[in-house]
């Protein structure tokens, strides 16, 4: 979001306050049945329909409350149990929160991209991130879009390359593509120059199909070493994502002992389809969302908190 739009955000909750508090004290100096009289030089309200602040206020609730009609109609479309929660809007670039090491992922060396599972935040948010792009599901598409549910996309080329267009479809709706490596290899049992060749070779290839070059990785298997971090350096990458829970069409599985999600937690799932998983990829969608909007939380973007 641009900085002129959060401006434009802040200014339009700081006047929806102010009627709001107009609005009430309006109620509390008027009894029911009660004339208003206008002040010197002010029009006489509109007779039959609101006028001034209440009104104001009534037509925005009414936006509200239309808005959120159709988003439950499109949530029952999809077999969802509600409509997803809205996030918040995200912070300005410089707000964004300072992503470190988790605490024992380090590898000996702070200035390498940090590797974390959790975004440092208050907001009751998560993160849907999906890796590899096997599965090229069109009905994931217009799940997403027509939830308007953002997500992050972790590609290796090996299995994206016999259709490059869907992930154009993917990048145009918004999502970001991110990089997975060429093959999927386990990095830790490569050399550094072998991993270095999987990372910037995947690099280049999502620059040169999508425009832009990735500023994060994750390492098959969530697998590293210090020379993964050096590659991953030297090819651009800026930071490396994992996860602290894992979704399923049919469960979810959690890296936390309390079994549960937290703010700025970060969800992995697959592009998966029925040979694989006992479900589609939009079954998957389903039990997800069902489970982070049951526990209160909203999804937000990636790219704009790292």
């Amino acid at each position: 979001m641009s900085n002129g739009r959060r401006l434009g955000w802040r200014r339009a909750r700081l006047t929806l306050t102010a009627l709001l508090l107009a609005t009430i004290a309006s109620a509390c100096a008027t009894r029911s049945g009660d004339e208003v009289t206008p002040a010197a030089g002010q029009p006489e309200p509109q007779r039959g329909a609101a006028a001034g602040p209440a009104g104001a206020l009534s037509a925005y609730v009414e936006r509200v409350r239309r808005a959120h009609a159709a988003r439950a109609v499109v949530a029952r479309k999809w077999g969802l149990r509600q409509a997803p929660l809205l996030a918040p809007p995200p912070p300005a670039p410089a707000d964004k929160p300072k992503i470190t090491f988790r605490k024992g992922f380090e590898v000996g060396d702070a200035t390498l991209p940090p590797v974390f599972t959790t975004v440092p935040t208050k907001e009751r948010i998560v993160f849907l991130t999906i890796d590899d792009g096997a599965e090229k599901d069109p009905e994931l598409l217009r799940m997403m879009t027509e939830l308007d549910i953002p997500y992050s996309a972790f590609l290796s080329d090996y299995v994206v390359k016999d259709d490059y267009g869907y992930f154009k479809k993917m990048r145009d709706g918004g999502t970001a593509l991110h990089n997975h490596t060429l093959n999927h290899r386990y990095m830790p049992a490569l050399s550094y120059a072998e991993q270095k060749q999987e990372i910037c070779g995947q690099q280049d290839i999502i620059e040169k199909r999508y425009g832009k070059r990735p500023a994060l990785f994750r390492p098959p298997y969530g697998n590293y070493n210090a020379d993964t971090l050096r590659a991953a350096r030297a090819c651009g990458v800026k930071a490396v994502p994992l996860w602290a829970a894992e979704a399923f069409p049919d469960h979810m599985e959690w890296r936390e002992w309390d079994r549960d999600l937290h703010p700025g937690d970060i969800i992995l799932t697959h592009f998966r389809g029925k040979q694989e998983w006992n479900g589609s990829m939009a079954d998957m969608i389903r039990h997800v969302m069902n489970v982070v909007t049951t526990k209160g939380y909203a999804v937000a973007r990636l790219e704009d908190y790292v």
